[in-house]
C-alpha cells in the first residue's frame, strides 16, 4: 500500500513540475514580442503548439490553464504586464479571444495524433493556429467594433510567423513526440 501512494505521490510532483515548467516556458515566450497594435507579435503560439505535440492534450490544456489562472490572478504572465494592467483588467483587453484560443490549440495539437505523417502534423497545426485566431478576431471585433479592419490588424501581420512556426514544428514533431514517450 505504501509504493502505491509514494508511486501516486511522485507521478502528481511529476505532473506538477511538468505543468509549472511549461507556465513558466509560455511566460517566457510571451515577453519575446515585437511590438503590434492592438496585438503584439510572440512566441506564445509556437510554445502552445509545442506543449500540445510533447504533452499531449490533458497536460497542455492544464499547463495553458494554468497560464491563464496565473494571468487573471495578476500574475505578470501575459505579454504586456504589467506595463499594460494585471489580472481581469489585462485579461479582458484585445487579447483575451487569443488567450482562450491557445486552450482550443493545445487541445487539438496534442488530441491529434499524427505521429509521422508530416503532411498531416501541418494541417493539425494549421487547424491549431486557426482556433487561436479565430477566438482573437472574433474578440478584438467585439472589443474594438466590427467596422475596423478586424483581418488586417489581428491576423494578416501574423500569418507569415505563424507559417514559419508551424512548419518549424512540423519538422521538428517527430523528434518532439519521442519527449511525449519520456513522459
Amino acid at each position: 500500500m505504501e509504493n502505491i501512494r509514494t508511486s501516486y505521490s511522485q507521478k502528481l510532483l511529476k505532473y506538477f513540475l511538468i505543468v509549472v515548467l511549461g507556465s513558466m516556458l509560455l511566460t517566457l515566450s510571451a515577453k519575446i514580442k515585437i511590438p503590434f497594435y492592438p496585438v503584439p507579435m510572440t512566441m506564445q503560439t509556437f510554445v502552445v503548439l509545442f506543449l500540445g505535440i510533447s504533452l499531449g492534450y490533458k497536460m497542455a490544456v492544464g499547463t495553458v490553464f494554468v497560464y491563464l489562472l496565473e494571468g487573471l490572478l495578476g500574475i505578470p504572465v501575459f505579454s504586456n504586464s504589467p506595463e499594460k494592467g494585471v489580472g481581469l483588467v489585462y485579461f479582458t483587453g484585445p487579447t483575451m479571444g487569443y488567450l482562450i484560443g491557445f486552450l482550443f490549440a493545445a487541445f487539438i495539437s496534442g488530441y491529434l495524433n499524427f505521429q509521422t505523417n508530416f503532411v498531416l502534423i501541418f494541417f493539425k497545426l494549421i487547424l491549431s493556429v486557426f482556433f487561436i485566431y479565430l477566438f482573437g478576431v472574433i474578440w478584438l471585433g467585439y472589443l474594438i467594433g466590427w467596422e475596423k479592419p478586424i483581418f488586417q490588424l489581428g491576423v494578416a501581420p501574423f500569418i507569415y510567423a505563424e507559417l514559419f512556426k508551424v512548419l518549424l514544428l512540423t519538422f521538428l514533431s517527430t523528434n518532439i513526440i519521442k519527449i511525449r514517450k519520456i513522459i
